[in-house]
C-alpha cells in the first residue's frame, strides 16, 4: 500500500517536514546536524524512510507559519495539536502524544496560583497562531494575552519583565524554563493537547499509510525513543 500513495504524500519526491526550533514536539537544534533531535524532526526523517523519499526539513520561527504553509499545502507532515480547527484543512492521524496546557511564570511574577493569572494587568504570553492564541482569549477575562513571534523572543520578554507568563504545553515550557532563571511553571492546567501527524486534507486518501506509520513507530519502539531524546517533559504516550 506504502508505494502506492507515496506520490500523494510526497509529490515532489521530497517529504517537506515543517518545523520550528525550542519545541521538544519539533525541533531542538544540535550542535550539528546530525544531533538535532525533537518529535516532529525525527517522526518527519523517519516517515521520510517509511516512504523511501527524502527528507527536507523546513524551519519556520512560530508554528502558526507551519500551519499557513501546510494550510497551502506547502508542506507534507506536520506534528501538531489535533484541534477541530486544524482538522478543517489537515487529515489528522489518532493522536501519539497528549501533554497538558499551563502557564510558566517568569521571575518578577509573584503568582504562585493558576487560577491567579486571570488579574488585571497581568500579561500573559502565547505563541502566534498557537491554540492557545485562540483559547486564552476565552478563558481570561482580565488579562491581556500578547502574541509572540518565536521562543526566543518568549525568553527574553520573560526574561525582562514584559510578559508575566507564557502558555503553552508543558512540554515547551520545560524547556523554557531551563533558560530562565528563576521561571517557574504552575501546577494544574487550562487545558490539554493531543498531539498528532497531519498530511493536508486534499491528500486524505493517504492516511491509512500515515496510520501504518504511527502503529509501527509505537510497536518499535521509535516514538518512545525519540520522547526519550527530545526530553519531552509531561508528555505522555
Amino acid at each position: 500500500m506504502t508505494e502506492r500513495f507515496t506520490h500523494i504524500l510526497a509529490p515532489t519526491g521530497r517529504l517537506r517536514v515543517g518545523l520550528y526550533p525550542g519545541s521538544p514536539g519539533s525541533l531542538i537544534v544540535g550542535e550539528t546536524p546530525e544531533s538535532n533531535r525533537g518529535l516532529g524532526f525525527e517522526l518527519g526523517r523517519a516517515f521520510a524512510q517509511y516512504l523511501s523519499v527524502a527528507f527536507e526539513p523546513v524551519i519556520f520561527a512560530t508554528n502558526g507559519e507551519i500551519l499557513v504553509q501546510a494550510k497551502n499545502e506547502q508542506l507534507d507532515f506536520v506534528f501538531v495539536n489535533a484541534t477541530p480547527v486544524r482538522a478543517e484543512y489537515l487529515a489528522l492521524a489518532e493522536p501519539l502524544l497528549f501533554t497538558d496546557q499551563t502557564y510558566l511564570v517568569g521571575p518578577r511574577c509573584l503568582v504562585q496560583k493558576i487560577e491567579d493569572i486571570d488579574a488585571q494587568g497581568m500579561r500573559v504570553g502565547v505563541s502566534a497562531g498557537s491554540t492557545s492564541e485562540a483559547t486564552l482569549p476565552k478563558l481570561l477575562s482580565q488579562a491581556k494575552v500578547i502574541s509572540t513571534n518565536s521562543l526566543d523572543d518568549v525568553i527574553r520578554m520573560l526574561s525582562a519583565g514584559e510578559l508575566d507568563a507564557f502558555a503553552t504545553n508543558r512540554a515547551i515550557l520545560c524547556e523554557l524554563a531551563d533558560s530562565i532563571q528563576g521561571a517557574r511553571i504552575l501546577e494544574g492546567a487550562w487545558g490539554r493537547e493531543s498531539i498528532a501527524i497531519g498530511i493536508p486534507k486534499r491528500r486524505m486518501q493517504a492516511l491509512p499509510v500515515v496510520a501504518e506509520f504511527c502503529v509501527f513507530a509505537k510497536k518499535s519502539g521509535l516514538l518512545a525513543a525519540a520522547v526519550r531524546r527530545a526530553g519531552m517533559r509531561g508528555a505522555q504516550i
